[in-house]
Formats: C-alpha cells, sequence, structure tokens
C-alpha cells in the first residue's frame, strides 16, 4: 500500500513539472518595447548636457541589464549576461565597449568623455537593446 501512495505522488510531480514546463515554453518571450523606448527617450535628454553623459551612459548600460534579466538571461553580473547573450548581438564589440566605459565611469565618475566615445557606447548599447527585442528595429527611435 504504501509503494502505491510513493508511486503515485512521483507520477503527480511528474505530470506537474510537465505541465509547468509546457506553460513555460509558451510565456511570451517578448519584452515591453513601449517601456524601453520610453527609458531611451529619457536617456537621451541627458546628452545634451555633457555633465550628464555619464549618467546617460550608467541608465543605457543599466536599460540593457533589465532587458537581458527580462529575457531570462543568466549572469550574476552585466558581464556574464553579456558573455551569455553573446550570440543574440549583431555587433557584440560595440555591446561590450559601451559596457566596459559604463565601467570605467562607476570606477572614477570623474572621467573625461569624448562626444565620440559616448556615441559609440550608446549606440552599441542600443543596437544590443534592439537585438534582444527591447527596442523595435524601426527607425522611429533613432536618434541623429
Amino acid at each position: 500500500m504504501m509503494l502505491l501512495l510513493v508511486a503515485a505522488v512521483i507520477v503527480v510531480l511528474l505530470l506537474g513539472a510537465v505541465v509547468y514546463a509546457a506553460i513555460w515554453r509558451k510565456r511570451p518571450q517578448q519584452l515591453k518595447t513601449l517601456y524601453y523606448q520610453q527609458k531611451w527617450s529619457e536617456l537621451q535628454k541627458l546628452l545634451h548636457d555633457k555633465t550628464r553623459w555619464p549618467e546617460a551612459i550608467l541608465s543605457a548600460d543599466k536599460l540593457l541589464e533589465t532587458a537581458l534579466k527580462k529575457r531570462h538571461v543568466q549572469g550574476r553580473t552585466v558581464g556574464e549576461r553579456l558573455v551569455k547573450a553573446q550570440h543574440l548581438f549583431t555587433d557584440n564589440d560595440s555591446v561590450w565597449f559601451g559596457h566596459k566605459l559604463r565601467n570605467r565611469i562607476d570606477a572614477d565618475p570623474k572621467t573625461k568623455l569624448k562626444e565620440t566615445e559616448v556615441k559609440q557606447a550608446l549606440l552599441g548599447i542600443r543596437r544590443a537593446l534592439k537585438d534582444v527585442g527591447a527596442l523595435p528595429n524601426g527607425k522611429s527611435t533613432d536618434s541623429k
């Protein structure tokens, strides 16, 4: 009798796991692009003032981290998540340039930034956000 009860519990647990896996697979994979578009728009407003460029880079990297977490990319740090997600990126080097610039700013908040490196970093991060589905691939969110 006890063996029958144990077998029944195991069957119920297995069925539960199968149902859970089926539901998990069918969950929506798309990110809410409107949220990311709004955050990116707010971030772009920081670029009008050179003193706020570091804040823009930090915000962009944080936004990418949020998107990677929502896409269930594993890792304890942004760097680990970038490694795991590199197959998703069309320009992996640009993404890493942006992340490394963010790390440089974090290490020394008084880092002098050049306009070209800020542009390159933000373009790389924006491309990564598009690659993971956080921003649409259309030109509507692009800035000149």
